[in-house]
């Protein structure tokens, strides 16, 4: 059986070496990680609805299995860019960076196993990500994984909101935006026109657009992306037909947290837009 599976593992090398050095055509990056480890090329790229385990233990001792939009791409080091290939611990906290800078966290890394796993939580959505690496020293190639898990549908109508103002004079809104931007992603459209439902229900009612993010970053900075996205989410309402007299937008930045900002689940809650009644 070893002696099987080494020929394998030979024919497949082979086959692979004999690529040219380049991106395989109709291959493509994952936009959530655009910049791959340098001198690698692309020899496989598919996407499909599939479940992916995951390990969280040394030697498989603990995983668990999620479902969800499989995105899975094949690096092979290009043996003819004349450099050094770099060590699977490189490859593994380069990643890791990646994925800290859109505010996941490392979940399990060994370089012994050439394995790392990483999470992302964002407001209604999670994204799992695995690097496996292989070859002689576990860097003639990589496979990247990212499982997208479908996001969660925050069913929030006019009358829920109104509700809410009424009975407690706010709501928290989970309205999804670029990372670190203000634009408004085209699947928070729908808490839009509620608002604005709302609001032309009710022509009397007025509201405070309220901005509020987790302590990711600096003060300053997140002082001013909430003032962005609360105006940005007052301007998508006006948009919708609503007098911008009736409303007002202000950002709080992370002074005003409703979770302890210590795990990614916490933060994505304190990352929210509330609708305050006036």
């Amino acid at each position: 059986m070893k002696k099987i599976i080494l020929s394998l593992t030979m024919a497949a090398s082979m086959s692979f070496s004999t690529f040219a050095q380049q991106d395989v055509e109709g291959t493509k990056d994952h936009p959530m990680f655009p910049n791959r480890m340098t001198n690698y090329v692309r020899s496989e790229s598919t996407t499909n609805f599939d479940a992916v385990d995951f390990n969280l233990a040394d030697n498989g001792s603990k995983i668990i299995s999620k479902e969800g939009t499989k995105t899975q791409i094949r690096y092979d080091f290009n043996t003819e860019s004349g450099q050094s290939k770099p060590s699977p611990l490189q490859i593994l906290r380069n990643y890791e960076t990646a994925v800290k800078k859109i505010g996941g966290e490392t979940q399990y890394l060994n370089a012994s196993e050439g394995l790392g796993v990483y999470k992302i939580v964002k407001p209604g959505s999670e994204v799992w990500v695995k690097i496996e690496m292989g070859g002689n020293e576990n860097n003639d190639f990589y496979f990247l994984t990212v499982l997208e898990i479908e996001a969660m549908k925050q069913e929030i109508t006019s009358v829920i909101m109104l509700t809410a103002l009424n009975a407690d004079g706010h709501i928290a809104l989970y309205i999804n935006f670029e990372i670190g931007k203000s634009e408004i992603k085209s699947e928070s459209q729908k808490i839009i026109e509620q608002i604005a439902e709302m609001l032309k229900s009710n022509p009397t009612l007025k509201i405070s657009v309220e901005g509020h993010t987790d302590n990711v970053g600096t003060s300053a900075s997140n002082q001013t992306l909430s003032d962005n996205r609360a105006k940005a989410v007052r301007n998508a309402i006006i948009t919708e037909g609503i007098d911008k007299t009736r409303l007002s937008s202000k950002g709080w930045g992370q002074t005003k947290p409703i979770a302890e900002n210590k795990t990614e689940e916490s933060k994505a809650k304190n990352r929210r837009v509330e609708i305050v009644k006036i």
